[in-house]
This record gives C-alpha cells, sequence and structure tokens, in this order.
C-alpha cells in the first residue's frame, strides 16, 4: 500500500535564497538544494516529503554586518542591488535546473496549474525596498522578472520609511512611518498588482498603509501581539483592520514570535503554532488566516524541525479540533484567495 500523500502546503514566506546565496560562491546552488544537501530548514527533498507546494520566496539584503561575517568580506562591499540581483538570479537557476519540477509563478491560475501536475510554485517576493530607486523603475523591471509581493522594510530604515524595531516586550509603534517615495511606492504596487506586505512595519506605517492602499492587508509572517508582544506582532486593532479589508495574516513559526516570553528556545511545542493560529481566526475569520513560516530566516520548534514536518502541525491541528475543511484553507486556500484579489488574475 503506498504511504498518504501529505496536505498541500502553501508558505507565505522563506529566506531560502538567503542561504543559498550566503553560499553560493563556494557551491552552484541548485545542486544541494534538489539533492537535499542544502541544509537549514529546506530543500527539495524536504519540502516533497513535508507536501510543501508552493510559496513566497523572499529576495531580502540583510545589514551589512551580517553579510560582512557571513561571506568573510568587508562590511564597505555591501551593494544592496547587487545582492538582490543575485538572489532573483538564483531564483531563475532554480526554475532552470528544476527540469519541470519548479516554476516562478506571476499569476494564481500558474500556481493552480502546478498544485494540479506536482510542481513547485515559486512566487518572487522583495523583503526591504533598500535596493530599488526612488523614481520607481527598479520595481517595474523586477515586476517583469516575476516580482509580486513586496515588504518595503526589514527592520531597519531606509528611503521609503521606518521598519519596525524594538526589543521584547515592546510595541510595534516604533517610529515615524512611510516617507513621501514610501506612499508613491505602495500606489505603484496597487498599480502593477504587487502585494504590499505589512510584517516589518511599524504601527504608523501600518495605518498610512490601510489608507493608502486598495489591495487587502497582508502580513505574511507575523503572529498576535496579544499572545506574543514582539513589536513585529500584530495588536488586536490591526487584526480589525486586516480582517474588515478581507487581507490574510501568515502565521510565523519562529519560537521568539510564538512564545509569551518570546524566547528564541527550540524547546517549544507545536501548540504554540496552533495557538496563534487559533488566535487569529477568533480575531479575522477561518478564510484569512494562512502559513507564513519563514523557514531558513528563524529558530523553529524542535517538534517542527524543518519543512518535512508540516504534517505534524497538521496533525496538531486535527488534534486540537480543527476540520479537515479549515486545515485546507490554512494550507494553501487562503494564500490563492486573496493573491487572487490583490493580483487580480
Amino acid at each position: 500500500m503506498s504511504e498518504k500523500k501529505p496536505m498541500p502546503v502553501f508558505d507565505g514566506h522563506n529566506d531560502l535564497l538567503l542561504r543559498l546565496w550566503l553560499h553560493a560562491a563556494t557551491t552552484p546552488p541548485e545542486q544541494p538544494f534538489f539533492n537535499g544537501e542544502a541544509g537549514g530548514h529546506i530543500d527539495f527533498p524536504r519540502l516533497r516529503r513535508g507536501g510543501m507546494v508552493g510559496g513566497l520566496f523572499a529576495v531580502f539584503v540583510p545589514p551589512a554586518d551580517y553579510v560582512a561575517q557571513a561571506r568573510k568580506e568587508a562590511v564597505g562591499n555591501h551593494q544592496p542591488l547587487a545582492i538582490v540581483e543575485a538572489q532573483i538570479a538564483i531564483l531563475q537557476r532554480l526554475e532552470s535546473a528544476a527540469e519541470g519540477r519548479a516554476k516562478i509563478c506571476r499569476t494564481v491560475a500558474e500556481i493552480e496549474h502546478c498544485l494540479a501536475n506536482n510542481i513547485l510554485a515559486m512566487v518572487m517576493h522583495i523583503e526591504g525596498a533598500e535596493a530599488l530607486d526612488p523614481e520607481l523603475k527598479l520595481l517595474d523591471r523586477f515586476w517583469q522578472l516575476g516580482l509580486r509581493s513586496l515588504g518595503p522594510f526589514w527592520n531597519t530604515p531606509n528611503q521609503f520609511g521606518v521598519g519596525v524595531s524594538g526589543g521584547f516586550p515592546g510595541s510595534p509603534d516604533s517610529g515615524e512611518g512611510l516617507t513621501a517615495a514610501g506612499r508613491a511606492l505602495l500606489q505603484r504596487c496597487n498599480q502593477l498588482g504587487i502585494m504590499i506586505d505589512l510584517s516589518h512595519m511599524n504601527e504608523k506605517a501600518f495605518w498610512q498603509t490601510a489608507e493608502i492602499s486598495q489591495a487587502p492587508l497582508v502580513a505574511t509572517h507575523s503572529n498576535a501581539h496579544a499572545l506574543c508582544p514582539q513589536p513585529r506582532n500584530l495588536t488586536d486593532r490591526q487584526l480589525a483592520a486586516i480582517a474588515a479589508s478581507d487581507g490574510l495574516v501568515g502565521v510565523n513559526f519562529g519560537t521568539a514570535f510564538l512564545r509569551a516570553d518570546g524566547k528564541r528556545d527550540g524547546n517549544t511545542p507545536i501548540t504554540e503554532i496552533v495557538k496563534h493560529l487559533a488566535w487569529l481566526i477568533d480575531k479575522l475569520g477561518e478564510d484569512r488566516v494562512g502559513f507564513g513560516s519563514d523557514f531558513d530566516g528563524i529558530n523553529v520548534p524542535d517538534e517542527l524541525g524543518d519543512v518535512a514536518g508540516l504534517p505534524l502541525l497538521l496533525q496538531a491541528l486535527t488534534q486540537a479540533g480543527f476540520s479537515e475543511a479549515v486545515i485546507e484553507k490554512l494550507a494553501w486556500r487562503n494564500w490563492l484567495r486573496v493573491l487572487k484579489q490583490t493580483w487580480g488574475r
């Protein structure tokens, strides 16, 4: 008897491209990814075992000192645009080397085709807009290459505004919000159909985005501030605004964003993820919550381990009394719904 195929999961955020880029100088990134030798939380064999059928793949420029330490380079060599272009090139190389097993998707119809044909659906996302020009010519170019989701900030300021910052416990109200260039960036994203990610916005930028954007409000990898008072987590008032816009929150699997004490502790049960999912469903409704793992970007519960552990999370949801229909919404249907509303196709 053949083993039952795991329920498909479409995930709202991972940092695979950053990890592959950090090691690309010594190893062609597509080889360890497809051979199952990539380390970290994600590679192709493990995502197959876990049922991950697609997601938002982040192109992320980390701080200069982090890059310098990881790649053993001088801090002065930090070039955000070059890093973005290099990570986009890695995503393209994964598609080229996949032999039909992975595709960069630009529409929900393409994602649905991938799901129906066992093809990994990769959506290009940029986390932090440091590399973009104020005239937004690069945004248009990246859209042509497949960019369909953008978080204007990470945790640090840039020309478009100020990201959320501060220690635990803390408020998301951590400084000034969008600049004039930031407002123009959001308006252009609306015009192009690029989803705007709220996950690293401070509270002022969040409410400015709620006023400016015509699209559903989406936080790709954030949790409930009421359960874990990290500045990056969302208050109930913010959740109410997301619900009113018919948006979505993807739950972050990072232990520091799950635990009431904010600790980065692998000895954290999967049920902590379930608690945040239940809270968000209560505030947003079962159609506006999904997964936003942050794999390869954070410390996840040891019990979950990596992407191959996704069936354990689904099992925990079943044990907590969630119906199969609701679990299916959390696992992939809700993401496809909000992407179609945002992209219009």
